[in-house]
């Protein structure tokens, strides 16, 4: 049973990864991510991708490298509010034909991969956008944030590179609390400030034009009290949802993930936050991410014949 092959995929914005794995895991391979159109995210394209990949994957010594595998488990960013999340379930089991197949948010991969196992805790994620997630794998599922760099994403990368824009743009009108490092550091990655609102107002990736402003400010926090008090905000902020998503848990384990935590002022102020809510509250190393939770999951559905399931984040087939 140990040796049946399973197969993790983690789809996010930026590409596909799958990782097979049979007694070890294999290596990584990778595809095109995440493609929305008017009807949600194409499954389809992202499915026949990763059969592409299967049967590409290097053969084992018994030459079993395109046999059906036993556990599939498909993390999906999106699935809450992109996708049918039964029609996602039903894809992927027809595409890949895998004995067991499993449809979950990104989140609870996320969770599982940071905090590498299935059981009480809390991570938030500040990548370009900022979500926080917290579950028992029981009763309690709570998603925090993650509405987007327009109504929300507290914290993330995209609403840092905001507010250092909103500041630099401050010291060009000569209004206080702006800031006239950032007022340089942008011009000579965005150009004049005239050209600024059509590069984050009507471009498609306007998220990650945003987010690419974001070094700027955590570099000016050394030496720039308004870029610094920016990154504590951040910090605060993405504190506050990783709190919220672990309220009423017992014992859970806090943690966070994404590329905005390489950033020393963002981070001491996160754990500031956690430390001053009292409860012994502290964020632990995060030892994985997505796709090492997907495959986490994978393993435990195959060794044990079951995982968690919820209609709208864990899904099984």
């Amino acid at each position: 049973m140990s040796e049946q092959r399973v197969v993790a995929v983690d789809v996010g914005g930026s590409g596909l990864r799958l990782q097979l794995c049979a007694a070890s895991p294999g290596p990584v391979l990778t595809a095109p991510g995440v493609r929305v159109g008017a009807g949600g995210i194409d499954v389809a394209a992202l499915v026949s991708d990763a059969r592409a990949l299967l049967g590409a994957s290097p053969d084992d010594e018994r030459g079993r490298g395109t046999a059906a595998p036993a556990v599939v488990v498909w993390s999906m960013r999106g699935l809450l509010f992109l996708a049918d999340r039964a029609e996602v379930l039903r894809t992927v089991a027809q595409g890949l034909g895998a004995e067991r197949t499993v449809v979950v948010s990104d989140a609870v991969a996320n969770l599982v991969g940071a905090t590498g196992r299935i059981g009480p805790g809390a991570v938030v994620a500040a990548g370009t956008g900022a979500v926080a997630f917290g579950t028992d794998f029981e009763q309690q599922w709570r998603r925090v944030d993650g509405w987007g760099h327009v109504l929300g994403d507290a914290g993330s990368a995209a609403t840092l590179g905001m507010a250092g824009l909103r500041a630099a743009l401050r010291a060009h009108d000569g209004l206080p609390d702006g800031s006239s490092a950032l007022l340089a550091a942008a011009t000579d990655l965005l150009g004049p400030p005239e050209g600024w609102p059509r590069l984050v107002m009507t471009s498609p990736d306007a998220p990650e034009r945003l987010a690419a402003v974001a070094p700027l400010v955590t570099t000016a926090a050394a030496d720039d009290e308004v870029a610094r008090a920016l990154c504590v905000r951040s910090g605060v902020d993405l504190a506050d949802s990783l709190l919220r998503a672990a309220e009423g848990l017992t014992d859970p384990i806090l943690t966070a993930t994404g590329g905005l935590l390489g950033a020393r002022p963002v981070t001491d102020a996160l754990d500031d936050r956690l430390a001053a809510a009292g409860g012994g509250a502290r964020r632990s190393p995060a030892l994985g991410g997505a796709l090492d939770g997907a495959l986490h999951l994978a393993r435990h559905l195959r060794d044990t014949g079951s995982v968690p399931e919820h209609p709208a984040y864990l899904l099984v087939g």
